[in-house]
């Protein structure tokens, strides 16, 4: 009488030529750096805003930071980073300028801004991941300022003023008049950022690089 066979495992299929590696998105180095970033947006509130005008929208370094965390991380991180800086604000900590806390920030003239937090850092990080994608290192400054620039105009400055028009029942043309006066501050430390991140894409070299390429 015959035995039946056990049948023999198939060898290992030897991974086909020009196949990329598989890499987990979400591996605990990705998540210590959404913690540290997010730490990063709290401490960069604890500076004291500058007041502008008298709607309560202060000149701060968070814009600064939220920037910089996109372009360092990239798109899905930063928002990440930036969400849980919003929850952990909104739960009470006193992060936000001013030291403010809680939900009742967004009945503030500063609703807007807040809002635009976390898409301005997914933009500017999905921007950032194109950019190291396409371009060779000398080039990426510029680019990552003009990134910044137009992410800032869209996702923060467009936001806020509707923010004002809602929360502060301003017209369009004064809720545009008052976000005027943080244009020079806001392209002033988007250059700071975009330097910056290069600077750190140098020193860390495979902080976003290994994600994109």
């Amino acid at each position: 009488m015959s035995h039946p066979t056990t049948p023999t495992p198939a060898p290992d299929r030897p991974a086909e030529p020009g196949a990329r590696p598989s890499r987990r998105t979400w591996d605990s180095r990705s998540l210590a750096l959404v913690s540290v970033f997010a730490a990063f947006i709290a401490a960069s509130a604890i500076v004291p805003g500058i007041p502008v005008g008298s709607f309560g929208v202060p000149i701060t370094l968070q814009t600064f930071a939220i920037i910089l965390t996109g372009l360092v991380l990239g798109g899905s991180r930063a928002a990440a980073a930036v969400g849980l800086y919003l929850v952990l604000a909104f739960a009470g900590l006193p992060i936000f300028s001013g030291g403010r806390a809680g939900l009742q920030v967004m009945a503030g003239g500063s609703a807007g801004y807040i809002v635009g937090f976390v898409l301005a850092a997914f933009l500017v990080g999905v921007a950032a991941e194109q950019i190291i994608k396409r371009l060779p290192a000398k080039r990426r400054g510029l680019w990552f300022f003009l990134a910044a620039a137009v992410v800032t105009v869209v996702a923060s400055h467009l936001p806020g003023v509707l923010g004002m028009m809602l929360n502060l029942k301003l017209s369009w043309q004064a809720a545009f008049a008052a976000d005027l006066v943080f244009y020079p501050g806001d392209l002033l430390k988007d250059a700071v950022a975009a330097v910056a991140a290069v600077a750190v894409h140098r020193a860390f070299p495979d902080v976003l690089v290994r994600r994109v390429k």
